[in-house]
């Protein structure tokens, strides 16, 4: 336990959970101090709390304001940091390598959102395919004409999804696809081998093979440099005239400009996008002017079971860090030697050995 003679974990957040029984579960246990912190409060308070804080539950992107982003200038800052955690899955606004070289972990929520995403995702395709979003709008304007003929659509069985990045999200997705819908589902995971592929119902293809043949392309990788700007003018060149392009990732992953002129052109049939470079999107955002675009403000992980989920989820992990327990969702295992140094002379004890190290 973290708490001995007396001692007690700091762990600080902004605002708000995006569920309270985060705070139920923590507030009462006599191992860990809770901080709630404020925005609007003296920036030289917060800061003096975060300097003794241990560890800090950081809010999503959206939410988050300067200078309260984990990085370089935060770290110098607070000498007693342990470890960073993000709301849900993501975590590009965490500086994962200046918390590494510091020696302090970085944690998700992975997998706790996961099937809000994946249906918030296939709602999309549905939507798009079956022309609902276009219907709703053509019905809302005054003295438009309803030629409901022309509103036809298409069904989505029998049909072929290319999902980028088989994870837990993108692999629901696979699994909804298949199962319920007798879909053919490429996928394109540099980090999987051919045989889990298949065990979670995909097919292994390069990317260019999964943009020619699909026909819905959804998206369901982290945003890094590895995938900033993935998907690009030839990327939308290369799929089909009757695709629909599918992002619940993050912004930035594909390049807006790009998804813009790819409509415009008609080079591919439409988009399901829930995610923008800047969040949310001005009312003048030029993809919100297309009919075949269906946008939402990154609300495919806000449902209310995967808030708590997330929320519960994020609460017992830092129980179990705080207490020199492995925790299950740790972004930058290599940090963990210099962490459980770090760790051992504040607390006077070793934590666990980080059995996925």
């Amino acid at each position: 336990m973290a708490v001995r003679a007396g001692q007690k974990a700091g762990l600080v957040f902004f605002e708000s959970w995006v569920d309270p029984i985060a705070e139920d579960i923590l507030g009462g246990r006599d191992d860990v101090d809770l901080r709630k912190l404020s925005y609007s409060s003296v920036e030289a308070d917060n800061w003096d709390v975060m300097s003794r804080a241990h560890g800090y539950q950081v809010q999503a992107r959206t939410e988050l304001r300067e200078p309260w982003f984990p990085d370089e200038a935060l770290i110098a800052r607070c000498p007693n940091l342990l470890a960073a955690s993000s709301t849900g899955a993501g975590y590009d606004y965490i500086d994962v390598e200046a918390c590494t070289a510091a020696g302090i972990l970085v944690c998700n929520q992975g997998g706790t959102n996961t099937e809000a995403v994946a249906e918030h995702a296939l709602g999309l395709m549905l939507s798009l395919s079956k022309r609902i979003g276009l219907a709703d709008k053509v019905l809302r304007r005054r003295g438009a004409l309803v030629d409901r003929y022309a509103l036809q659509g298409n069904d989505i069985r029998g049909k072929t999804v290319g999902i980028v990045g088989l994870g837990a999200i993108g692999g629901r997705l696979a699994e909804l696809c298949h199962g319920l819908f007798g879909m053919t589902v490429l996928a394109y995971d540099p980090y999987l081998n051919d045989a889990e592929i298949v065990r979670r119902h995909g097919s292994s293809v390069s990317l260019v093979d999964l943009l020619q043949r699909s026909d819905f392309v959804s998206v369901h990788c982290p945003r890094s440099k590895e995938t900033l700007g993935m998907f690009g003018e030839a990327q939308f060149a290369a799929m089909k005239p009757n695709a629909y392009f599918i992002n619940t990732a993050r912004g930035g992953i594909h390049d807006e400009s790009a998804l813009e002129t790819a409509l415009r052109e008609r080079r591919i049939a439409g988009a399901g996008i829930d995610v923008f470079l800047k969040e949310p999107p001005l009312p003048d955002h030029p993809l919100l002017s297309f009919d075949n675009v269906i946008a939402t403000p990154h609300t495919a992980g806000i449902t209310q079971e995967a808030l708590e989920q997330m929320s519960a989820s994020a609460a017992d992990q830092w129980i179990e860090l705080l207490n020199g327990r492995a925790p299950p969702r740790v972004i930058n295992p290599q940090a963990w030697p210099a962490f459980s140094r770090r760790f051992a002379s504040m607390f006077g004890f070793e934590p666990e050995p980080l059995p996925y190290a």
